[in-house]
């Protein structure tokens, strides 16, 4: 009986390991969050991610759970022979027509609910992007209400972010955001700004359901524009991996922070492409982004 080549194990590892590592990028969840909502250590997870060691399949799927996936999704690329086949025919079509394609394909499947989309706005994009603050504005110009979907994914779980996140994990935090869209939608028929949390797309399901209820629109910076962003309004966040026991940040902190932001950029750039619009905010001034943000999104009613 021929053994197995060790060279193909080690190649198996390093692929299951990147995928890992794709996937906690995809959602901005930090290699310690990822442990502490799996149940598994932060040392086993990095030597998971550099393809090293033996991993069980109990731990893949503590993993999977703690990701909002499934094993499969670790496991295989999971091809869509059928979906190839569409993306195929539509990558012949230039931009016109595939307008017109994804408007019949929404209205005869159900994927889209057109009546008011266009007249509610969802901005997408990491933090820092200004989504917070050209949407109050543009929320002001329209007249109509400005919300945030962290805020009402709160209201409807009755309880912090925080606390949705440690009683449910991520497919629970997910069943709220889901429930806090559809309602949205439904008690803002007439118009409406929405800011969205920076991991949205990555949800299929979730980012779907977005799409087919609001006229979407990506606000876009480089990373270090987003980094500068965040770190002047005093959000430490990005840096909370990097804090030593004394609370102190540790020195490099900002270069790692940096780099994470890269990684969860680049898994996200061409989920956040799919948006309806996008205004990009790099070396644009708020004034500016915002006469950009009102060019793209639709009329409002009169």
């Amino acid at each position: 009986m021929q053994s197995a080549d060790p060279t193909d194990s080690r190649a198996t590892l390093a692929e299951l390991g990147a995928r890992v590592r794709a996937w906690r990028a995809r959602r901005g969840m930090t290699r310690k969050q990822l442990a502490a909502d799996s149940g598994l250590s932060e040392r086993f997870l990095a030597d998971v991610e550099g393809g090293k060691g033996n991993v069980s399949i109990n731990s893949l799927e503590a993993a999977a759970r703690a990701l909002n996936i499934t094993i499969l999704d670790l496991l295989q690329d999971a091809s869509r022979p059928a979906l190839a086949r569409v993306q195929g025919l539509l990558g012949r079509l230039d931009d016109g027509e595939l307008d017109h394609a994804y408007t019949l394909l929404g209205s005869t499947f159900g994927l889209a609910d057109a009546q008011g989309r266009e007249q509610r706005i969802a901005l997408v994009g990491l933090r820092g992007a200004g989504k917070t603050t050209l949407g109050a504005s543009l929320a002001t110009e329209r007249g109509v209400p400005f919300i945030e979907l962290d805020r009402e994914i709160e209201r409807e779980a009755g309880t912090s972010m925080n606390e949705i996140l440690l009683l449910n994990g991520q497919a629970g935090y997910r069943r709220y955001e889901r429930r806090a869209l559809l309602r949205i939608a439904e008690e803002h028929a007439e118009g409406v700004v929405m800011t969205t949390g920076g991991s949205i797309v990555s949800e299929r399901e979730t980012f779907d359901l977005l799409q087919s209820r609001f006229y979407c629109v990506w606000l876009k910076a480089s990373p270090e524009e987003h980094m500068s962003r965040v770190v002047a309004q005093g959000d430490m966040r990005p840096f909370e991996a990097n804090r030593g026991e004394d609370g102190q940040i540790a020195q490099g902190a900002m270069g790692e922070a940096l780099e994470d932001l890269r990684r969860i950029l680049s898994s996200r750039e061409a989920l956040y492409a799919r948006a309806d619009a996008v205004v990009d905010t790099a070396a644009r001034s708020v004034k500016q982004s915002l006469k950009d943000l009102e060019r793209v999104v639709p009329l409002e009613k009169r």
